[in-house]
């Protein structure tokens, strides 16, 4: 993996707050000229650090407001289940993240939802359907006290 030097460190952490800024906001913010920061986005891209750019928007005006964390447990645990599990998660719309995980269950999932109601919909008619979930636990949000999108770059 190849290492970052301070200057791509900086440069990343600046595209994180707005990946808006053009090259030139970008060069001078880092002292530097078009050409370098140009190069170094292009590699950053290349390599794989720089992923994508996105749009973040508002789930409340979305009318999506209810956000959910749904533990998934399955019943078996072979590798035919597990891949279909993921398979079939990727396909719903309302889950923004899922994370296979290690401990008391096997699944982590984020969910965005406009109602109580439509979760219950979301539930029962979508997620139950999937074959091999032994159990659902549901938290809702109560309230977004952080929520990051950027990466911690020591």
């Amino acid at each position: 993996m190849e290492a970052l030097d301070d200057i791509d460190k900086k440069l990343l952490r600046l595209l994180q707050k707005d990946a808006k800024l053009t090259t030139k906001e970008l060069a001078a913010q880092l002292g530097l000229t078009l050409s370098p920061v140009y190069e170094r986005i292009k590699r950053l891209e290349g390599t794989g650090f720089i992923k994508q750019y996105i749009a973040v928007l508002d789930k409340s005006l979305l009318g999506q407001p209810i956000t959910t964390f749904c533990q998934v447990s399955m019943r078996y645990h072979d590798k035919a289940f597990i891949d279909k599990f993921e398979e079939e998660v990727q396909k719903l719309e309302e889950v923004q993240e899922c994370y296979h995980m290690a401990g008391q269950v096997d699944f982590l999932l984020k969910i965005h939802v406009g109602s109580l109601d439509q979760y219950h919909d979301f539930v029962k008619y979508k997620l139950s359907q999937i074959e091999n979930i032994g159990v659902l636990n549901s938290t809702f949000v109560l309230k977004e006290i952080k929520h990051n999108l950027g990466h911690y770059i020591p």
